[in-house]
């Protein structure tokens, strides 16, 4: 992953195109420029081993600040621009970060932080605000070349729970010298990327998602370090996503489910009008996908549709391609790293087919804890050593996993196990629907009972008859007892850009009632 390597190979090639605004940084230019970050660290007494953290909207300087903070030994926090102030304070403090990096489309939130994080070194791009420094004039008159004791850091992302404070997700830096010898070079993800997905120097990667996610920041890490090439959209929106395939010949590509029904609601002849002939890989997770939207997008694309479980504190992965996928409708896949095991509650391993915790364990599982909170790592810890996400799930005979849904949602009524993702995957197909949420809501005589909240394709048409005629068909689709009972509407659901359901929100308030 050291765009020293790349930047000497391939100087003039692109290495990051923005898709609005068409921008371009060459591998040369990476690497100049996350050397110049690197040099700017070190004279602000950054030294191996401290933090830095980093709140940027889809930014062309984001990866040249990641390989920077990368290169110079240090530990970066990425995090969601679209945090409140006294979120982003929080974060930046419990990773100890001693320096903050923001952009002037950020000002609002970057602002109060002035006075609050006043021990901390403050940049902003694309001009400055009182406290910040201008991170552009910062590094103009740094070197270009390596700092003398490069060595290689790594990221503490922080986990996007909707209940509690968020949690960092905390292992050592391995701070190995730099530059690695051919031999010895350690791509990271770039490996996964090479490997799994057949990515290599020819690679032209379409990055629809926020990238201060873990997903898009490990695949653009992966990719680039083997000299592809990344087109990052600012935001995404469909159709210039597929356009974006077209014009760019994109050959590999990640998103989520939520983009998936996007892609599938636009009209036919806006689906069938751009040339995807040369797309041989979408990767795909987040959450389960509905098998009637995978069905459609492999009968549009192809088998082309690689999907994968894993969490931000990757203690496991599985993955299943197409043709897996097609012979088990519904799985996220077999493991390939760690070992799994479905547990009950008393940590007892289950039988095939009975769904439980999903753990991962054995020698290749990878292990974490989460920054000054001991009790949560325990938690998520079985008591032969596994580690869990707090997902719910049950293998096969042929040892795939399917999703079954987050443990905190299973809704209990009548002394019945319901699983909402099943409910949710069967309102989403609908074509009034644009999206859906299902949980639990309390009932006097059963405990709990279903319930659903709509984002109708047309917010008019919100009512007892669409009500109706979303439970009519739910119950045309899977068991009257998944069903809702009732249904209300909204005009937008609270989603995380990476397409994560903030489930919490909609359900506490009927709870509170």
């Amino acid at each position: 992953m050291h765009p020293g390597v790349n930047g000497k190979k391939y100087p003039d090639k692109p290495a990051i195109v923005m898709l609005n605004s068409g921008k371009i940084i060459t591998h040369g230019e990476l690497n100049d420029l996350s050397n110049q970050g690197a040099q700017l660290f070190r004279s602000q007494g950054l030294k191996p081993g401290d933090s830095i953290a980093f709140m940027l909207e889809n930014h062309h300087l984001f990866f040249p600040i990641v390989f920077a903070a990368w290169r110079s030994g240090l530990r970066y926090t990425a995090m969601s621009w679209r945090l409140q102030p006294s979120e982003v304070e929080y974060i930046v403090k419990d990773c100890g970060a001693k320096a903050f990096i923001t952009s002037k489309f950020l000002e609002e939130t970057a602002s109060p932080l002035e006075e609050s994080l006043r021990d901390v070194k403050k940049f902003m791009l694309d001009g400055t605000s009182e406290g910040y420094d201008s991170y552009e004039q910062s590094i103009e008159s740094m070197p270009t070349e390596a700092v003398d004791d490069e060595c290689q850091g790594g990221a503490m992302l922080y986990s996007s729970g909707t209940t509690g404070r968020p949690k960092g997700i905390y292992r050592e830096l391995a701070l190995n010298p730099l530059p690695y010898t051919q031999e010895e070079e350690d791509l990271g993800l770039g490996r996964v990327v090479e490997g799994i997905y057949g990515g290599d120097e020819n690679t032209i990667y379409l990055s629809p998602a926020p990238l201060y996610h873990s997903a898009p920041l490990g695949f653009n890490t992966g990719f680039l370090s083997l000299g592809g090439t990344s087109i990052v959209m600012e935001k995404f929106d469909p159709e210039a996503a597929l356009k974006a395939i077209q014009d760019y010949k994109i050959t590999h590509s990640q998103w989520v489910p939520t983009m998936f029904v996007r892609f599938l609601k636009l009209e036919e002849s806006l689906r069938k009008g751009y040339d995807l002939s040369s797309h041989k890989v979408a990767i795909h997770a987040a959450a389960p996908c509905p098998v009637e939207v995978k069905e459609s997008m492999i009968n549009w694309w192809g088998p082309i549709l690689y999907e994968y479980y894993a969490g931000t504190e990757f203690n496991g992965m599985t993955i299943a391609n197409s043709e897996e996928w097609m012979q088990h409708k519904g799985t996220v896949g077999r493991p390939l790293v760690g070992e799994l095991h479905i547990l009950d509650d008393e940590d007892n391993e289950l039988p095939p087919g009975e769904p439980g915790g999903i753990y991962f364990g054995g020698e290749t599982a990878t292990s974490y804890e989460y920054h000054k909170d001991k009790e949560k790592t325990q938690e998520a810890i079985s008591k032969q050593g596994y580690s869990t996400l707090g997902d719910i799930g049950y293998v096969d005979e042929e040892g795939y996993l399917y999703l079954t849904d987050r443990k905190a949602f299973m809704i209990i009524s009548g002394g019945v196990n319901i699983y909402p993702q099943e409910t949710e995957d069967a309102l989403i197909m609908h074509p009034k629907v644009t999206d859906v949420a299902v949980f639990g809501v309390p009932n006097l005589e059963m405990g709990e009972e279903v319930k659903a909240v709509v984002q109708p394709a047309d917010m008019s048409e919100a009512g007892t008859d669409l009500e109706a005629e979303l439970i009519a068909y739910c119950k045309e689709k899977i068991s009257h007892v998944k069903c809702p009972k009732s249904i209300d509407f909204k005009e937008e659901l609270p989603r995380h850009p990476t397409g994560k359901l903030y489930k919490r929100l909609l359900k506490d308030p009927y709870w509170e009632k």
